[in-house]
């Protein structure tokens, strides 16, 4: 079916962590089956990365939608002094 993308902005500073919620991504296609929708990290963060929050310090290429709905993916900001603001997208 169609898929549905609704995403809100998450912008973090120097040391932040963002555990990601449906609020920030949330997508559906129709078939009622959330742990197929899976994400895939195309562009990560220039300063820091997305982590699974079972494996800190570890990067990561995909997730699904399941480990958004129980809060288990985090964007981390890197403590880069005078690395700005960045956002996900």
């Amino acid at each position: 079916g169609d898929i549905v993308l609704l995403t809100k902005p998450v912008t973090l500073t120097e040391g932040d962590r963002v555990t990601l919620t449906t609020d920030v991504p949330l997508a559906t296609d129709g078939t009622s089956k959330p742990e197929k929708l899976l994400y895939a990290v195309s562009l990560p963060p220039v300063h820091g990365q997305i982590e699974h929050i079972n494996y800190p310090g570890m990067p990561i290429s995909s997730y699904s939608q399941l480990d958004v709905v129980a809060q288990k993916v985090s964007n981390v900001h890197d403590n880069i002094h005078g690395a700005g603001r960045e956002s996900l997208r």
